[in-house]
Parts: structure tokens; C-alpha cells; sequence
């Protein structure tokens, strides 16, 4: 049977081909290997797919990423060994080429730089084949090459390179200057990666701070709407209630006054001739009752006063607008700023005139219904060509603009101002 492998018989390490028994062979000066029947492992990871050779990498694998499984493709990776395939790799199994193996020496690195690393806690095999394949420049460039290369199989062992060659690789790749210039370069970078991650990590803390400002404005304003709802909820339950009660006195007054006509010997009442017949607003009558008897009169209508026509109009606004509770209280501030300022200054023309067609007047007020009407109950008159609101001197009431400034402060401080 073909030997699926060859084994080391210095080291004991199996390799599945002539050229890695001819590698293994430069790196290490043994010669002794022979043919083995027992297949290289190829055990792979589960999760990543990155293929382990021995237990010791699958250990090593599993401490550095956490990967625990791992499928055994042994079999399936293994092939008879070729011998005949490469002559020159023959000769280093020990055939019977007539060439002497080329004599294989460990590389001379700089000792500071190897101290160093030794320091650190780097092994000497290990700092040696670092700072010999990093260009023997840097500790920096010495430890990315260890972190890029630790699951190599052969990271701990001593690098070798034909003698021939030591002086080529003992010879600086950089000079001092070199050297000096790409550390500083390194630095640069360094730094300018250190300024971009804290840019980066400034920009998402102000999306973060951000975020959360708007969320609190809109739990904020839920709470507010849900405030506003329990307000007006509790106000019909009052108002519901309130009604309920006058229904128990009117009932209790006509079982008052059944009884009363009871005790006088009167027939009973008639429910149909009883209820009071409809008629105009004008004409409507007052109805006093007392305890033995009902007296209907007409009375005159009162007048309401211009104080409230102006609290009407501005309720009027409110409730046209109840949905726009931001829009209405900017209207109400801005009549008062007109109301104010005619106030303050009742000779200044320019105070006393509005132009109707003004872009901030109509946003702010004249686009309401009832914004126009408020400013005509304090005076204000539209001239004939309609362009503009004017109030003259010889009309300006410091009485009326009182007043209209006592209920438009009214309407702004309260919050149930014409919500019932």
C-alpha cells in the first residue's frame, strides 16, 4: 500500500508531500524521513472553514475564536505519496543524489531590537523568525508580522537560511534614515486613524444625542395631548353631571307642584299644555317661580357690552381653531402687540394703520376667522379701497384697548379659555 504520508524521524511531524518534507527539511537540517501509512488531519472548522492540521491548531483555534467544532475530512484530503515526482526533493529524503544538502544557518537580527521582544515575553525562536521576515526594521513591523502569522504551525521554531545567503540577509533593507522617516510616517498614521475614529465617534454620539432629544419632545408632547384629552374628558363628566342634577330638581319642582295642586283640590295638570309654546328670540318670556305661583313677563333684552363681544369673538376664534392650539395663541399675542402698541403710542400713525394684505399680518392673524373683527371692536375701520385697517386719532378709547388687553391676557393664561 502507497504511504499517504511522510514522517520525520527527528521530530516525528507528518507532511502530506515531498515538497513540504523538502521545506521541513531546509528548515530544520532532518533528514531522516520515511514513508507512513497514517493520513495527514485535516480537521476544518464549522464556522469559519479554516483548516487545522494537528489537535494542537484546532486548540489554539478554538481559545482564540471560540470555535468549537469541527469536521474531520482526513480521508478525504488524503493521496499516496509521489516520489517520483520530484527528484530534488528525493535527494533531501535521504535518495541518492550525489550533491551535498547546502549547509542551513539561523539568521543574525538586531540584538536591541530582539532584547526587546524577548522582554515582552516573545520567545527566541519565535522574535528571531519575526524580526528576520518583518525586514529586521522595527519592533512595530515585528509584532504585526507575529499577530498576522500565529497560527502558523512553525511560528515557534528557528528560522534557517543557506549560508551562502547570511550576508544577503544579515544587509538592512533600510537605511537609518529610512527608518527614522517610516516611523514617523507610522506616527502620522497613527495619528490621523486616532483623530478620524474620534470624529467618527463624536458624530454618532450627536445623532445619539440627537435621537433622544426627539424622543423626548415627542413623549413630551403625547403627554401633553393626553393631558389635554383628561381635561376635557373630566369637563363633560362635570358638565354631564351637572346637567343630570338640574334634571333632579326640575323633576323634583313638578312633583312639588303636582303635590301643591293636589292639596288645593286642582285637577292635575295637562303635560301637553304644560310645555312652553316656541317663540322668537325677542319675544321669549321670563319665567319666575316662586312657591305658590308662576309669573311670565316680557323683559327687555340687555345689551351685551363691548368687553364681551370682544371675549365672544375671541372664543369664537378658538373654537374654530381648537385643533391649532400653537396658531391660536400666536394670534392672541399679536392682537395684543397691535392693542398694546396703539395703547402706548396713540399719536403714532403707523401703530393705528394695518395693511390687510400684509404676508405676517394674514398668517397671523387675519387668515383666523375672526381676527379682523376683534381689531374693528377696538376701533380699527376699513377704508374704502379695503387695503387696510385704520384707526383715527379722534376714535382711539383708552377704556376699549384696556379692555380688549384685560381679555386677551385672559385668554392666553387660561387654558380651558373656550374649550366648553
Amino acid at each position: 500500500m502507497a504511504g499517504l504520508s511522510l514522517r520525520c524521524g527527528d521530530c516525528g511531524a507528518l507532511l502530506k508531500s515531498v515538497e513540504e518534507a523538502q521545506e521541513h527539511a531546509e528548515l530544520t537540517k532532518h533528514s531522516n524521513f520515511s514513508e507512513s501509512t497514517e493520513a495527514v488531519l485535516n480537521l476544518v472548522c464549522a464556522t469559519c472553514g479554516k483548516p487545522c492540521r494537528s489537535r494542537t491548531e484546532t486548540d489554539l483555534h478554538t481559545k482564540r475564536t471560540g470555535h468549537a467544532d469541527f469536521d474531520d475530512r482526513t480521508l478525504e484530503a488524503a493521496k499516496p505519496i509521489e516520489l517520483e515526482a520530484a527528484p530534488k526533493a528525493a535527494a533531501a529524503l535521504g535518495g541518492s543524489a550525489g550533491d551535498e544538502p547546502e549547509e542551513m544557518v539561523v539568521p543574525e537580527v538586531d540584538s536591541d531590537l530582539l532584547g526587546q521582544l524577548e522582554s515582552m515575553g516573545f520567545p527566541t525562536a519565535r522574535a528571531t523568525r519575526a524580526l528576520h521576515y518583518s525586514g529586521n526594521s522595527s519592533i512595530e513591523a515585528a509584532i504585526n508580522w507575529v499577530a498576522e502569522h500565529e497560527d502558523d504551525p512553525d511560528i515557534d521554531q528557528m528560522p534557517l537560511i543557506p549560508n551562502d545567503k547570511m550576508t544577503e540577509a544579515n544587509k538592512p533593507s533600510l537605511t537609518p534614515e529610512e527608518i527614522k522617516m517610516k516611523a514617523e510616517e507610522l506616527r502620522e498614521r497613527a495619528r490621523k486613524k486616532k483623530e478620524e475614529e474620534e470624529r467618527k465617534t463624536e458624530r454618532e454620539r450627536e445623532k445619539e444625542r440627537i435621537r433622544i432629544g426627539k424622543e423626548l419632545l415627542e413623549a413630551k408632547r403625547i403627554e401633553e395631548e393626553n393631558e389635554r384629552k383628561r381635561i376635557l374628558a373630566l369637563r363633560k363628566a362635570e358638565k354631564e353631571e351637572e346637567q343630570r342634577a338640574r334634571e333632579k330638581i326640575r323633576q323634583k319642582l313638578e312633583e312639588d307642584k303636582a303635590e301643591r295642586r293636589r292639596k288645593l283640590g286642582l285637577p292635575p295638570e295637562d303635560p301637553v299644555s304644560s310645555k312652553p309654546s316656541a317663540a322668537p328670540e325677542e319675544q321669549k318670556k321670563a319665567l319666575i317661580i316662586s312657591n305658590k305661583f308662576v309669573y311670565s313677563s316680557f323683559l327687555p333684552v340687555k345689551p351685551a357690552t363691548k368687553a364681551e363681544r370682544m371675549r365672544d369673538c375671541l372664543r369664537s376664534l378658538k373654537q374654530h381653531h381648537k385643533d391649532e392650539d400653537a396658531k391660536v395663541k400666536r394670534a392672541f399675542q399679536t392682537l395684543l402687540t397691535y392693542v398694546g402698541n396703539v395703547a402706548k403710542n396713540p399719536n403714532e400713525e403707523k401703530f393705528r394703520k394695518i395693511r390687510l394684505n400684509n404676508p405676517t399680518f394674514q398668517d397671523r392673524v387675519g387668515s383666523l376667522h375672526g381676527g379682523v373683527d376683534f381689531l374693528q371692536l377696538c376701533g380699527f375701520e376699513k377704508l374704502e379701497d379695503g387695503e387696510f385697517l385704520f384707526l383715527p386719532r379722534d376714535k382711539v378709547d383708552m377704556a376699549v384697548l384696556n379692555s380688549a388687553g384685560s381679555e386677551l391676557n385672559s385668554a392666553i393664561a387660561n387654558p380651558f379659555f373656550g374649550v366648553l
